[in-house]
């Protein structure tokens, strides 16, 4: 997938606001790319981790925080065992995600889920996807 890389001033403040919450220097990234290449959810981001990766580095932390890719990464460090920078790739996409819920961007309403899905659902796993989703 193709990924224009917008040529507006630079955000970064929330930039640095990425790198406080995770720990992480996304300016360590080679891209390499192993992190997309193991990751089990490459195939349904809009964005890949390399891709993200790249866009921070340029100051685009908006393109990223729109996409599907923060929502989507499951934490699972597959990616982050085998980044040979040894980047938390993970913790960037949760510090974004942090970011977005302080901003009261839930990517689930609660209220919009049906009763009966609520019943056959198992409490922990809503339990589970309401502290990942909303603020």
């Amino acid at each position: 997938m193709a990924v224009t890389i917008l040529l507006r001033a630079l955000d970064g403040a929330t930039l640095a606001r990425v790198a406080e919450i995770s720990g992480q220097n996304v300016y360590k990234c080679m891209q390499c790319g192993t992190c997309s290449s193991v990751c089990p959810m490459s195939d349904s981001m809009t964005i890949t981790p390399r891709q993200a990766m790249l866009l921070l580095q340029h100051g685009h932390v908006e393109p990223v925080a729109d996409s599907e890719t923060p929502w989507l990464c499951a934490s699972c460090t597959a990616c982050e065992v085998r980044c040979p920078r040894g980047i938390e790739v993970p913790r960037v996409m949760e510090a974004i995600r942090q970011l977005q819920l302080r901003d009261n961007v839930d990517k689930v309403n609660p209220r919009e889920i049906p009763v009966e899905d609520l019943s056959a659902m198992p409490q922990i796993a809503l339990v589970a996807g309401f502290r990942k989703l909303t603020s």
